[in-house]
């Protein structure tokens, strides 16, 4: 089973040296990925209601996702970058391809592109984009990726887009870069059913953040059923669940790691937030003691 571990935006501070320093040490320590979560801009609670925005508000720093993961890609030689997750529907489609090409050539194919809808509005609207059809946009934008990714010369129209013989130079080095889905979180874990549904449908992969409960087995049950009824094998879309490091012993931490293994997770993310710790020692040493206490069981 593969191990990845979360980028600990909103506690990383802004030392570039700590942040380098970080990223090599979790290559070091045998993690398979990085997952970076992405944010544009942070809405002020004075303004604004949302339970998310208790960890990302206007005052927590969170560095620009694809940028950054340029930089952590030529720090690093090994690991996947994945982003965790981009919001797609608000950033322009043959933009985000351009920019997931690059990174991908840069890496040298280490690219994973993690997406989702999004919950924040304010970003949306300060980024020229409708927030009330992002789920149905992302749909295309996925197929329009997809394209771009593998097709020299495009001639695209949809809904939403419309390219007229153009492509990408240069290519990703992945035709195509590996698109997966972020769904749920730890304020509202039940997603809608439209989200479980788009997953079976376009996914190739998924990392949910809800725990793996008896309402978890319920919602990893229906996208299964969703996926046979969208003519893909369930057993090929890979699950990705997410193990939260704070306030757990090591006990705890393998209770969910044995969870997720019950519901066929074939991969785990570390989450090392909300701890309390000092970045980026603290959150090194939680990763280092998780992995060498799941390195058995994974």
């Amino acid at each position: 089973m593969k191990l990845g571990a979360i980028f600990p935006q909103t506690e990383c501070g802004t030392d570039v040296a700590a942040l380098g320093a970080f990223v090599r040490s979790v290559e070091a320590m045998g993690y398979d990925h990085l997952f970076v979560a992405d944010h544009v801009l942070g809405a002020d609670p004075k303004f604004h209601s949302h339970p998310s925005l208790a960890t990302y508000s206007h005052e927590s720093p969170v560095h620009e996702a694809l940028t950054s993961m340029a930089y952590m890609a030529a720090i690093t030689s090994r690991i996947t970058l994945a982003t965790g997750i981009l919001i797609l529907p608000q950033r322009q489609t043959a933009l985000v391809a351009k920019q997931a090409a690059q990174l991908d050539v840069l890496s040298g194919g280490r690219l994973r592109l993690g997406i989702g809808v999004g919950w924040n509005a304010v970003e949306f609207e300060a980024l020229n984009e409708t927030f009330e059809n992002r789920g149905k946009r992302s749909a295309e934008q996925i197929a329009l990726l997809r394209a771009l990714w593998t097709e020299p010369v495009v001639d695209f129209r949809g809904e939403f887009h419309r390219i007229s013989h153009a492509g990408l130079n240069p290519m990703p080095i992945q035709r195509p870069i590996p698109i997966w889905f972020g769904v749920g979180s730890r304020d509202r874990p039940v997603p809608p059913d439209a989200a479980l549904r788009r997953i079976a449908k376009l996914a190739d992969g998924w990392s949910p953040n809800f725990p793996p409960d008896a309402q978890g087995r319920v919602l990893v049950d229906r996208v299964r059923q969703y996926t046979h009824a969208a003519g893909r094998e369930p057993a090929k879309l890979p699950l990705e669940g997410r193990i939260h490091l704070a306030g757990q012993s090591a006990d705890g931490w393998m209770k969910q790691v044995e969870a997720w293994k019950t519901l066929g997770a074939t991969s785990l993310i570390a989450e090392p937030r909300k701890a309390g710790l000092k970045f980026p020692d603290g959150h090194l040493d939680v990763l280092r003691r998780f992995k060498e206490t799941v390195k058995e069981a994974a």
